[in-house]
């Protein structure tokens, strides 16, 4: 039985969540007028976003008909609590408080259970106002779903409406797999060639326990996803397995799963 262990990776909401302070570009082809916005952004609005554009802490790219190609779409726009409005625009307290209410508010709109919404390819970042319209007294936030994570080259087009897009049989297009020689490689739809596929996840913890501490989180996660993926392959003589797992920054904004792939020959 061969190992492989592949390093720990962050969930996209996660990067996009504790982003740092300053002001950063607000994405490609922005809108002037959403730049410096203190109007609280559109729901259920789409965008044309890539990787690079939800690594920004603040977003002003053009909206789109949600008819035409896009690969994001506003899902939650929320404000923030009377105790975080006198915070700086940078603190990471506004980023633990969307991490919350936009994890929440994801599972909801998507449909699907929580282990099938980690095993997906598409995922989610939340976006701030700009320095300028936090201190003219912007406190909302925006949460939108993405055609793909960190680890994605691009972003693929979403459907019209992504509401509830995974309830019920979901096609290989909107399962995550994996090209090259590990996970942590390009993230792609199933339907595009790879090698591993992200196969179940692993519940290592309920949400009242505290951190166990990264040692027992990853040999739990090990353990377990070494008899999952065997057990799916049907306990052959010699296979691949690996797993992604997360560290107290993730636990601490309520994920408790750590993920399993396999090897597979596509």
């Amino acid at each position: 039985m061969r190992r492989l262990v592949v390093p720990t990776a962050l969930l996209l909401a996660s990067t996009a969540a504790l982003s740092g302070c300053g002001e950063e570009p607000q994405g490609s082809d922005t809108d002037p007028s959403q730049v410096d916005s203190v109007t609280a952004p559109e729901l259920g609005a789409c965008r044309v976003l890539g990787p690079a554009d939800v690594t920004q802490p603040s977003n002003a790219t053009r909206t789109v008909d949600c008819a035409d190609p896009h690969t994001a779409q506003t899902f939650e726009v929320g404000e923030f609590p009377d105790d975080l409005a006198r915070a700086e625009v940078g603190d990471p307290a506004l980023g633990e408080h969307a991490y919350r209410e936009c994890t929440l508010s994801f599972g909801e709109f998507i449909g699907g259970d929580e282990s099938l919404v980690m095993r997906s390819v598409v995922s989610w970042a939340w976006f701030r106002p700009s320095e300028k319209a936090w201190n003219e007294g912007a406190r909302w936030f925006r949460c939108d779903i993405v055609g793909g994570s960190d680890r994605s080259a691009e972003f693929v087009d979403l459907p019209e409406d992504a509401a509830e897009m995974l309830d019920g049989r979901v096609k290989d297009h909107w399962l995550v797999c994996a090209e090259g020689p590990t996970v942590a490689s390009n993230r792609v739809p199933c339907t595009e060639p790879h090698a591993w596929r992200a196969v179940s996840t692993i519940k290592v913890g309920e949400p009242e326990d505290d951190y166990p501490g990264d040692r027992l989180v990853e040999v739990r996660t090990r353990d377990f996803c070494d008899q999952s993926v065997g057990a799916l392959l049907d306990y052959p003589v010699s296979y691949d397995f690996a797993y992604t797992w997360f560290h107290e920054a993730e636990w601490e904004v309520g994920n408790r799963r750590s993920v399993c792939w396999a090897k597979t020959e596509r």
